[in-house]
């Protein structure tokens, strides 16, 4: 079947995500010092990682929230260093709040912009995430027309949760849906268990039993979809 549907997934696929998520954590840690120093003082890396298994065993429904699992770990250092809970609760989605203003700081790979401005010409374009990105505050937002996030529904790629989810909401069939996306554990297995064909974008130039095509680059997904373009009409 022809298709009309291309999804993408966000981070490390249509941008580094490293550089935006150093500014986040440096924002967060800046509001954290100005208002709650001794916070920071306590929060090594052997407390985080603590307090993150606590979360979860607590909590394990935020393993697919990311945000609110954030929000949550954040509380308890906080707690931790002495504030109350609900002044700690306040100071967490504050702290949050800086985060996330600098997460969509992205540093987008130099073939993305001209790649969306072609595709979304012809196709519906869909971002499907595992991470806390709003794609609608990134440059790239004006090019999508529908994007769905791992904590909207619940359950995280390689669960097939998420491309259901986008089949819903287009009404389309899987065979008209294309998934694009770095992870070979999340994307491509996770559109294979959604019957959605997958292209995995990789460098490494590696081998896999699940991922329908593989590319090094994203300058090479438009002559792809031409011919499979092509041989869907042949």
């Amino acid at each position: 079947m022809t298709i009309k549907v291309i999804t993408f997934d966000l981070d490390d696929t249509l941008w580094d995500v490293r550089p935006a998520l150093i500014k986040a954590e440096a924002a967060q840690n800046a509001w954290l010092e100005a208002h709650y120093p001794q916070v920071l003082e306590g929060l090594d890396s052997e407390n985080l990682k603590r307090i993150r298994q606590q979360v979860l065993t607590r909590e394990p429904q935020l393993a697919h929230q990311i945000s609110a699992f954030r929000q949550a770990v954040l509380q308890q250092s906080l707690e931790e260093g002495g504030l109350l809970q609900a002044e700690a609760q306040w100071a967490a989605k504050a702290a949050f709040q800086a985060f996330i203003a600098r997460r969509h700081d992205v540093a987008l790979y130099p073939e993305s912009l001209p790649l969306l401005t072609a595709l979304s010409q012809d196709y519906t374009l869909g971002a499907l995430t595992n991470g806390n990105a709003d794609v609608t505050k990134t440059p790239l937002g004006q090019f999508f027309d529908f994007a769905f996030k791992a904590e909207d529904v619940g359950a995280a790629k390689p669960e097939p949760a998420l491309f259901n989810h986008a089949l819903k909401h287009t009404g389309g069939q899987a065979s008209a849906m294309i998934h694009v996306g770095d992870s070979h554990e999340h994307d491509v297995v996770g559109a294979h268990r959604a019957g959605i064909r997958s292209v995995w974008f990789t460098q490494q130039g590696s081998d896999s039993d699940y991922a329908d095509h593989i590319i090094a680059c994203l300058t090479e997904l438009p002559s792809l979809l031409r011919r499979l373009q092509t041989a869907a009409h042949s």
